[in-house]
This record gives structure tokens, C-alpha cells and sequence, in this order.
């Protein structure tokens, strides 16, 4: 059973690119702007091989009267949803869903690190921005491959000042989370969005120095694992379904597809609502989302279906739908 998810009507006002690799966009919806809080993302039809999906992307900077602001980043290999934006030209039309946030920023804590890392730094330029300006005690840091790449530095330079610290890998710069993590005082809050292997790192570091959980949030783009995405077989015996997701295609879409109805939002791996019943494995599940503890991922007993895959085989699974 899919979500309920209200579709309306858009135009590309403008595009610019950031990056080689990251392009923004100005969406302008024909009903007016919905308010939304930093942190919000915007869900984006896409058109793929001749079918209709969703993609979601964080809204970027400050609430805008006029439009909301988005960055993708020119994946490569894609499941089609980057293509599909890059394809876009000035005018084009779209069908967007309304803001909708899963990565609240709280204001009571006495201070705030902001971590970003590639194109997780979408939501968290807002979050730099709205902090400064309350003047809230606040620090930031951010990754990229290489400067170049570091799309919305200048931005937050011109915000945070010195406050601010990058990191490029190609110049063999590394940020020490525990270092970072030990400098906060008590109750200080972590924000955290980029690659999933980042997000590991900063859960573990968090948990080893003792944090309280509640005061690290964070949020990943459901599209990195610790695997190259690869393609991979499932089974689900009770509706007598066997079929391959190619590499390109995550399950939740091959699922639907196939008669599987999965209940689904954020398609990020962040709220669990299409999280299901793993049966048994042959190979390795990749758990892409940041709704399971640590813990749970190794037990390998459920796993959300929007952004994990499996590599080097293949999954059964049990759903909670049931056809009439």
C-alpha cells in the first residue's frame, strides 16, 4: 500500500551549477510556496525509462517566498533520478510533493555542531544560517572530495567565519570526529548529513564518549553503502514472487512493481516505514538507512526496503501486506 502522497504542479524557474558535479535548482510551485522549516525535503517526480518515480532532496538554504531550492549531484552510475534533473531545462515542468521534515533542528541546546560531508550539505546550510543568526554558539565542519567540490563554502564562510573548517580529500585532509566530539560541552547538540559511512562514524564516536542519543541527529541521502550497488535477487514465498533488482532500481520501487505493495515516505532510509522481515540472506545485506542501531544491522533481521540492498545474492523476505 503506497503512501498518500499529494502531487502538485511546478516549474523550473532557473539552474546553475555549483560544481562539475552538483547543480542547483529554483522550483517555483504554481499554488505558492508552503511553509517549511530547515531541514525540510521536497519530494520530486522523475521520469525514468518511461516511468513515473520519486526522488527526494533536501531544500536548501533559507524559507524562500517565491521558491524552493534544491542541489543534486550528478550520480555516477545513477538510478536515474540525477540524470532525469540534469536533463532539465529553464521552464521545465514538474510535479513536486509539499515540504516535509524528518531532520528537526531543536533550538534548546547550549551548543551546536554542524557536520556535513559531500552532498549532505544540502540541509545543513540552512541550519548554519538560522543558527548565526540567533546567535547560537556553533561550529561547523565539512568534507568534500576536493575544493572544488565544497559547493556552498563561500556561503557559510560569509555566515560562520572562522567558525567553519573544510576538509578535501585530495589534499589528504582528515576530520578527527573524536577529537570534534570531545571539544563539546555538556548537552551540546550534532547534526550531522552525508554518506552512510560518515553517519557510522559519527554514531559510533558519539555513543563511545558517552552522549546522549537524543542529542545527536542526523540524516543521510540514501544513496551510498559500504558496497558498489550491484544487482541482486529477492523472494518474498508468500506472494509467490521471485524476481532480480537490477542495479539501478532500489526494492522498494521493484516491490511495488511487482505487486508488493510496501507503505513508504521518505525514501531515505530515515522513518522505517518500509522496513520488512528478513527471512534469510545469501550474501551480504548493505543497510543503507539510519533507522536501525548498529546493533540491529548486525542481527540482519529487518531491513528498509527503500534504500538497502544486498550484494552477492540475494534476500528473502516476509511483508507485512497482504493481498485481498
Amino acid at each position: 500500500m503506497r503512501n498518500n502522497l499529494q502531487w502538485h504542479p511546478a516549474h523550473l524557474r532557473a539552474h546553475r551549477d555549483l560544481s562539475p558535479t552538483v547543480r542547483e535548482f529554483e522550483i517555483r510551485p504554481e499554488g505558492g510556496v508552503k511553509a517549511w522549516s530547515v531541514g525540510s525535503h521536497l519530494n520530486v517526480r522523475v521520469e525514468i525509462d518511461g516511468r513515473d518515480e520519486t526522488r527526494s532532496y533536501s531544500l536548501v538554504g533559507l524559507p524562500d517566498p517565491e521558491v524552493y531550492r534544491i542541489a543534486v549531484k550528478r550520480a555516477q552510475p545513477s538510478r536515474g533520478g540525477s540524470r532525469h534533473m540534469w536533463s532539465l531545462e529553464t521552464g521545465a515542468e514538474l510535479a513536486i510533493g509539499e515540504p516535509n521534515n524528518h531532520f528537526e533542528l531543536a533550538f534548546g541546546a547550549p551548543e551546536f555542531l554542524l557536520v556535513a560531508a559531500g552532498i549532505g550539505i544540502t540541509p545543513i546550510v540552512g541550519m548554519a544560517q538560522l543558527l548565526a543568526a540567533k546567535g547560537a554558539k556553533l561550529q561547523m565542519r565539512y568534507a568534500a572530495r576536493s575544493a572544488a567540490e565544497l559547493v556552498y563554502a563561500e556561503v557559510l564562510r560569509g555566515v560562520l567565519g572562522p567558525r567553519l573548517k573544510t576538509f578535501c580529500d585530495d589534499s589528504a585532509e582528515r576530520l578527527d570526529l573524536a577529537a570534534e566530539i570531545a571539544a563539546l560541552g555538556p548537552r551540546a547538540q550534532l547534526l550531522a548529513c552525508g554518506p552512510i559511512a560518515l553517519l557510522d562514524a559519527v554514531r559510533d564516536e558519539w555513543e563511545h564518549a558517552g552522549r546522549p542519543r537524543a542529542d545527536l541527529r542526523f540524516e543521510t541521502f540514501g544513496n551510498t553503502g559500504h558496497h558498489e550497488a550491484q544487482a541482486f535477487w529477492v523472494e518474498v514465498p508468500r506472494h509467490g514472487l521471485h524476481v532480480e533488482v537490477p542495479a539501478d532500481r532500489s526494492l522498494l520501487d521493484v516491490l511495488n512493481a511487482n505487486g508488493v505493495e510496501t507503505l513508504f515516505d521518505c525514501r531515505r532510509g530515515e522513518c522505517g516505514l518500509c522496513a520488512m522481515d528478513i527471512v534469510s540472506v545469501q550474501g551480504t545485506i548493505d543497510h543503507r538507512d539510519v533507522f536501525f542501531s548498529g546493533q540491529e544491522k548486525q542481527e540482519d533481521k529487518r531491513l528498509c526496503a527503500c534504500v538497502s540492498r544486498v550484494s552477492g545474492g540475494g534476500v528473502v523476505l516476509d511483508s507485512a501486506y497482504r493481498p485481498d
